[in-house]
């Protein structure tokens, strides 16, 4: 994928709770967040794009959850590609994955990586050492966040007027308390260790866009809970500048490439 004149290109090559991994180029440093689809899947999708997987520079980790880690085994298994996680997040990896701490680059709240900057956001998950990325690159951002029952405000602050937002939006709150599901799961999926719902996100949204924002990315979308237009309407009703394009990640398809 050619970016001679691009700093930063991002897709979502799925998202849902079938399975989520996404791709991220700055020029010569290729990325994967997650890999919660199979390595198959993402090895094609890659040769559409002609990436080999050995063009992979990493693979950053967001939490332990089989949606975002259920392609880890076969990763670790048929490939070198190191995986970058929090320290603390290796133990509850490795519970349920292959996983070699030999395979692992430790993050810490701020590094850098090749031209990189990448920081942590600590999510609010039933997840240990959940995390999303702040990914800065030649003066272009990009803010990844999903699978949180909040954001903590220190965070809000600085993740103000970034390029591009991934941020999970995952139920319609009156669709998930009168759908199918039990009520602990309910009371899981709303508690501050779940999901953001199309509301809340909406109003982070409106906090933290900027006149530097070019895309939203409304992402997780639940289908039982959930609809492409419930999260659209919610956002619409912000009123939040016409001049930044909001996406949905699909679950069976990738997004299209933006790039900044």
């Amino acid at each position: 994928m050619p970016c001679n004149s691009i700093n930063i290109s991002f897709q979502t090559i799925s998202s849902g709770s079938k399975g989520n991994s996404s791709l991220l180029i700055c020029d010569n440093n290729i990325f994967l967040i997650d890999v919660g689809i199979s390595l198959k899947r993402i090895k094609n999708h890659l040769d559409s794009l002609n990436i080999n997987l050995s063009d992979i520079t990493g693979l950053l980790i967001t939490h332990n959850h089989k949606d975002h880690i259920n392609g880890l085994n076969t990763f670790i298994k048929k490939t070198n590609i190191p995986i970058f996680i929090p320290k603390e997040m290796y133990s509850s990896l490795q519970e349920t994955t292959t996983f070699r701490e030999d395979r692992c680059i430790y993050l810490d709240d701020n590094n850098y990586i090749n031209s990189l900057e990448i920081e942590l956001i600590h999510t609010s998950h039933d997840a240990p050492s959940s995390v999303g990325y702040i990914i800065s690159y030649n003066n272009k951002s990009l803010v990844y966040i999903t699978d949180t029952g909040y954001i903590n405000r220190k965070y809000l602050k600085k993740i103000i007027n970034k390029n591009i937002y991934l941020i999970e939006s995952n139920h319609d709150e009156e669709m998930l308390m009168k759908g199918p599901y039990p009520r602990f799961l309910k009371e899981r999926v709303i508690s501050d260790y779940g999901h953001l719902s199309n509301k809340t996100t909406s109003r982070y949204l409106k906090e933290i866009v900027g006149k530097d924002t070019k895309y939203i990315i409304l992402a997780h979308l639940s289908e039982t809970n959930n609809t492409k237009e419930k999260a659209l309407d919610e956002l619409n009703k912000k009123n939040i500048s016409k001049k930044i394009e909001v996406l949905i990640a699909e679950q069976d398809n990738p997004s299209k490439i933006i790039k900044i």
